[in-house]
């Protein structure tokens, strides 16, 4: 059994049911974050810009918008946990890291402690996943035929 395979078994083996209520509001926090991003774009665009990101600005909007809004979905029904999480943290990171810590560690500055929030969850459901309520485990019962 390789490392992965040990983490997936662990984490399955500890994941109380009331966590995944956690990780459906996650998800829908995630994905209402996405649609605020839609409705004011250019203020994404100066938060990207503030990070001196590299690639064109649009297309990291672009990237942020849509991995939150289907990430988030993913992530409240439970599909493909472990990915959508992946694809989150790097924006999660950038916002902790990058956008927010500029405002200062003040309890004043809520949105750097929101992320933090965020991104620390993001990291305990990468390890231990989607849980018993979640399609991921509703596709790994006997009787459901994934076709390939």
């Amino acid at each position: 059994m390789n490392l992965i395979q040990r983490i997936e078994h662990w984490g399955d083996a500890h994941h109380p049911r009331w966590i995944d209520f956690v990780r459906i509001v996650l998800g829908i926090l995630i994905f209402a974050k996405g649609i605020s991003f839609i409705m004011d774009r250019d203020s994404v665009a100066t938060l990207i810009e503030k990070t001196h990101f590299q690639l064109s600005i649009w297309s990291a909007v672009h990237y942020v918008v849509f991995a939150h809004l289907v990430g988030g979905i993913f992530i409240a029904l439970g599909l493909c946990t472990r990915l959508a999480v992946a694809i989150q943290i790097p924006i999660l990171i950038g916002a902790v890291f990058f956008v927010n810590i500029t405002n200062g560690f003040s309890f004043l500055n809520s949105e750097f402690w929101l992320s933090l929030v965020v991104l620390l969850l993001l990291i305990y459901f990468l390890i231990v996943g989607s849980g018993p309520m979640s399609l991921d485990k509703e596709m790994d019962k006997p009787g459901y035929k994934r076709q390939i």
